[in-house]
Formats: structure tokens, sequence, C-alpha cells
């Protein structure tokens, strides 16, 4: 077993379970994780469009998630495991590099959220870059 994947499929995880929440409460939890006022008062005003685009986020969450457990050996193996941790990690480091260019331009969102989410990201990335790293011989 992968420690280092197995605490970056937990830590997706939490963020999809994040994102249910935010359906789930709506507008305030729009508001404190950064997703723009603009998302918060469509979810307010019980626009569809939040939940679906949120909705989305978390099965591609949840989804990196069960493929960290697969590579750490937690769960059966599932197709294109290595090339689809790849993806993933690239995602999550391209993803925490890009948020720190847009601080400049937070297009609705708080600088605050940027280089949070940026940090967040990051480790995210760096943390399945070394679980991958570890597992690459078996995977």
């Amino acid at each position: 077993m992968n420690i280092f994947l197995i605490v970056a499929g937990t830590l997706s995880a939490i963020a999809a379970i994040l994102h249910l929440g935010c359906i789930y409460f709506g507008a305030p939890w729009y508001r404190f994780f950064g997703a723009g006022e603009q998302m918060a008062q469509l979810a307010a005003q019980g626009n569809i469009q939040p939940t679906l685009i949120t909705l989305a986020i978390f099965i591609v969450l949840a989804t990196w998630s069960l493929y960290a457990f697969s590579a750490a050996g937690l769960i059966l193996k599932l197709p294109l495991v290595r090339l689809v941790l790849i993806l993933i990690t690239t995602i999550y480091l391209v993803r925490g590099i890009a948020g720190f260019v847009l601080i400049s331009s937070p297009m609705g969102r708080s600088p605050e959220f940027w280089g949070c989410s940026s940090v967040i990201c990051l480790s995210l990335g760096v943390i399945h870059l070394i679980g991958l790293k570890q597992q690459w011989h078996s995977l």
C-alpha cells in the first residue's frame, strides 16, 4: 500500500464531498469556498447551473479519488491507471501553477481564493507525483 496515494485519494474524496456540500447548503457554501458571487447568486435563485457545474466537479474528484485508491492497492485495479494518474497529477500541478497567474486577473474570484486553491492543488499534485513515482513499477 502506498501512503502517498492513499492520502491523495482521501484528499480528493474530501474535496468531492465538500462540493456536494455546496450543492446541499447553497449560496453560503459557494461564497465561503470562493466560487464567486455570481455562482452564489445563481444558487440562491434556484438556478440549476451551479448544481450541474458542481456535480460535474464532484464526479471528476470522486473518480480521481478512486484512481488513487486503485493505484495504492486499496481497491481493484482500474483501467489505464498509470495514464490516468499521470493526467490527474499533471492537472493538479498545472491548475496549481495557473492559479498563481490568475491572482492578477481573478475572473470573479478573490486573489485569496486563487492563492489558497493553488497551494491546495500544488500540494495534491506533489503528493500524487510522489505516490506515482513510488508505485510506478507496479502500475
